[in-house]
């Protein structure tokens, strides 16, 4: 029996090849998309997820409000893991990672180096807490003893030439000279899918740190808590560890107590955020995760992409079986004359849809292999054709045919198995089927959906245009930034003043804190006056400059004088940008001084000398926090204004100059710009991936309306002849047959622009600063193109049935 339905839909798919073509297209394009978009959600959602502790770690985040700033931060002090560990037995184990944005390491390679940045200083309980497979060595001892340092298998095979590298000695440049780090272990590369990726992990007793102070925060630390352990039970302890050591730290700033703490408008809480969430909802301060997030809301808005796509693929075969229903009447009726029950008439329809969805899906793999690495560079992903035979999308493939075809096919088997034999024999269905007020709302439903895509895509955009046209306060363009100057040591001097002589350099500066990513950061803790108090305290970043840095970088002084070699005094004084300026909240800051505390506590006094504009060191998602500028020696990055857009041969001097002055170390530059577009990566690969998809969506929809109209122009045939005999225009009869799916684009239309408005309205709410929007003009460019787009598909068929000679309309059957 199943191989007789079989046969019959085979055999109706190849007697109506138009209506089979665009209908297996259209699926086949909904379910690739469908597929590529599953493949991204579901690696988004695998990050962190394999290790073998996984549902038990947990990152300590801290939440502060402090002189008036709030603060949220994923890093905590260098003590609080080890602290939390004595105290309290539900902590199994601790490890910590420390790794600041822009720092480089020169690693010995024959008579070379190579620069790396992709490694950080952890605990000797890294390994116990993340579990990575060890390829050589051990990794429970492999960080034990200072100056050891575990290699991932594709850093191994760099710098010695294979994996098997445990017992040799990695050469690191510090301070000038070649410090030896035994190799104790070698690891497998760390997966794509996890918030952290290093190629080095040196041993934490190697680091040279201030150690000891609460205060300070530079540290990720984790935490595995014992099997059964209730984090949000375990979160309560953080009051008493606050009052039992971060207060009595705070004696300087007359903080005796926690209510002493909170009575000043300031507050802290620590809380714990599964490493499995990590990626996807931790929306720490700018620059405080350990590599780009992701953001479950996009995960969102791509799942319900995908499964729109689906659904617009599925009602355009709803559409046209039902929509054909006129041309299996005859065959419903006599089948059921001849004893054929309802029930194997719905496994006949059923098994057709199943077959077309089974055809779709074998070229929507196709499609899927051919676009995925087009779509890897959309989205940033790496994932491989492999990924579409995985344990998790393999049972997805396996099901979806009879899934989408159970879906798709349900409502036409229904509605077909229910004629009645007797009236369809007698030829009284055909007019009925003509009116499809089913048909209609799932047009609607389609061209609504496209739309919705359409205005989203437009919306992105804009403010990406926003983000890349906005007054940041600084100049973006023409800077050339060149890395790990360090490496040059006390040459770092000279080769800026070589390379600000050359023709076409406008000026250079010496300074590793930028406003883009990949730069420094760095907070001090401040007080208005000479006795700290918490009313009078705030944390500000702090930037060590030289005096060329603001003319290079392009930021301009409202008030005040810059740092100048002339005068001695400077070593001490600063400059602020206006937000701090409005924090102390004098008329006219400059000559006041605020003060701070260094390494061992003492006060020092730093006069105020000149009061920046505000720019944006941050992304637009964040408003822009109190900044002070000290003039001190800061020599991980030179910056150079360039005269000239010819590039070129002008980088090319420059890096003759740094080979002069560091044989053997790698020039590396960049671009200021374009390390400010990184900066909105995520953004602009959500405008790109939604650019893509919207075209297909309406791609999809206008394959339905194309056979709609096909199929409408067959159905009044007739009707058209008879107008054209009686002086019916061709003008008339394509807008004739055209009106109606141009009412229905209209009531989609309408449907969609309010909705789209709320949508995107929520969206751009996580931008302190976003673009001016004209909605009447976005949906006006929506909605006429969704408009000339139906309206070009459906008069290609009418043009062609308005053509056609009346004689063989009226002959028609």
């Amino acid at each position: 029996m199943l191989k007789n339905y079989l046969k019959v839909a085979w055999r109706n798919l190849l007697r109506n090849r138009t209506f089979s073509v665009i209908n297996i297209t259209g699926l086949a394009i909904g379910l690739g998309c469908f597929l590529l978009i599953a493949l991204y959600v579901l690696d988004e959602l695998s990050f962190d997820r394999y290790y073998d502790k996984a549902g038990n770690i947990y990152r300590i985040n801290m939440d502060a409000r402090w002189g008036g700033q709030e603060l949220r931060v994923a890093e905590t002090s260098d003590m609080m893991g080890g602290l939390l560990k004595k105290d309290y037995p539900e902590v199994e184990n601790f490890s910590r990672i420390y790794s600041q944005h822009g720092d480089t390491r020169l690693i010995r390679k024959g008579s070379e180096f190579i620069s790396e940045e992709h490694f950080a200083y952890v605990d000797s309980t890294f390994f116990a807490v993340f579990h990575f497979p060890a390829i050589d060595g051990d990794t429970r001892t492999a960080l034990d003893e200072p100056r050891s340092v575990v290699m991932t298998a594709s850093a191994a095979t760099r710098y010695f030439g294979s994996a098997n590298a445990a017992g040799k000695t990695l050469e690191v440049r510090e301070g000038g000279k070649d410090v030896p780090y035994k190799v104790n272990a070698v690891i497998a590369d760390m997966p794509g899918n996890t918030h952290f990726h290093f190629d080095l992990l040196f041993s934490m007793k190697s680091l040279d740190y201030q150690w000891g102070q609460i205060g300070n925060v530079n540290f990720h630390t984790y935490l595995a808590l014992r099997p059964g352990t209730d984090y949000k039970a375990f979160e309560r302890v953080f009051p008493d560890y606050v009052k039992k050591y971060l207060i009595p730290a705070l004696k300087d700033f007359q903080i005796y107590s926690l209510e002493d703490f909170e009575k000043s408008g300031n507050r802290v809480r620590f809380s714990l955020i599964p490493v499995t969430k990590i990626h996807l909802y931790s929306d720490r301060q700018g620059g405080e995760e350990l590599s780009p997030s992701g953001s479950v809301q996009y995960v969102a808005i791509f799942s319900a992409v995908a499964l729109f796509i689906l659904l617009i693929a599925c009602v355009n075969f709803m559409n046209l079986t039902t929509a054909r229903s006129a041309g299996r009447a005859r065959e419903v009726g006599i089948r059921k004359v001849l004893g054929t029950e309802r029930k194997e008439l719905i496994i006949q329809f059923l098994t057709e849809s199943t077959l077309m969805v089974f055809l779709s899906l074998l070229i929507a793999i196709g499609i899927a292999f051919l676009a995925l690495p087009l779509f890897n560079t959309l989205s940033g992903k790496t994932m491989s054709t492999a990924s579409l035979f995985s344990p998790v999308i393999l049972p997805l493939l396996l099901c979806l045919p009879f899934v989408v075809g159970l879906l798709a096919g349900c409502y036409p088997a229904f509605f077909l198995s229910a004629f009645k034999p007797i009236e369809v024999l007698k030829g009284k269905l055909a007019a009925g089927t003509k009116s499809g007020s089913l048909r209609s709302a799932l047009v609607v439903f389609q061209f609504a959906t496209s739309i919705l895509l359409m205005i989203g895509t437009i919306v992105v955009f804009r403010q990406l245009r926003y983000i890349q046209t906005r007054d940041l306060g600084f100049s973006k363009d023409q800077v050339l930034i060149v890395d790990g100057v360090d490496a040059l040591g006390a040459n770092a001097d000279a080769f800026k003043k070589e390379v600000v002589q050359l023709s076409g350099i406008k000026s250079g500066t010496l300074s590793a804190f930028l406003p883009v990513s990949k730069s420094a950061r760095n907070v001090y803790n401040i007080f208005k006056d000479p006795v700290a108090t918490a009313s009078n305290s705030f944390n500000v970043e702090t930037w060590g400059i030289d005096s060329d840095y603001l003319g290079t970088i392009g930021i301009g002084l409202v008030r005040g004088r810059n740092f100048s070699p002339r005068f001695g005094t400077d070593s001490s004084a600063i400059i602020i940008n206006e937000t701090t300026a409005a924090i102390l909240g004098y008329a006219d800051p400059i000559g006041k001084n605020i003060y701070t505390f260094d390494g061992a506590n003492k006060r020092t006094d730093h006069p105020i000398i000149g009061v920046v504009k505000n720019f944006n060191f941050e992304t637009l998602h964040h408003e822009i926090r109190p900044l002070i500028f000290m003039l001190q020696r800061s020599t991980g990055l030179a910056s150079f204004k360039i005269r000239t857009a010819a590039a070129g041969p002008l980088v090319e001097k420059i890096g003759n100059a740094w080979k002069s002055l560091a044989p053997g170390v790698p020039f590396s530059f960049r671009f200021l710009d374009d390390s400010f577009n990184e900066m909105y990566q995520s953004e602009q690969q959500v405008g790109k991936i939604a650019m893509v998809f919207s075209v297909l969506a309406i791609l999809i929809s206008c394959l339905g309306i194309f056979g709609l109209a096909t199929f409408v122009a067959e159905q009044r045939t007739k009707e058209i002849g008879i107008r054209k005999v009686l002086g019916a225009s061709v003008q008339g009869i394509v807008g004739l047959l055209s009106a109606n799916f141009i009412k229905l684009v209209a009531i989609a239309f309408l449907i969609a622009a309010p909705l789209g408005w709320w949508i995107m309205n929520k969206w751009l709410q996580d931008f302190v600063y976003r673009a001016t929007f004209s909605w009447w003009l976005i949906f006006g460019v929506a909605g006429l193109s969704a408009m000339l787009i139906a309206l070009v598909t459906v008069s290609f068929q009418s043009v062609k049935a308005a053509l056609m000679n009346p004689t063989r309309s009226l002959k028609a059957d």
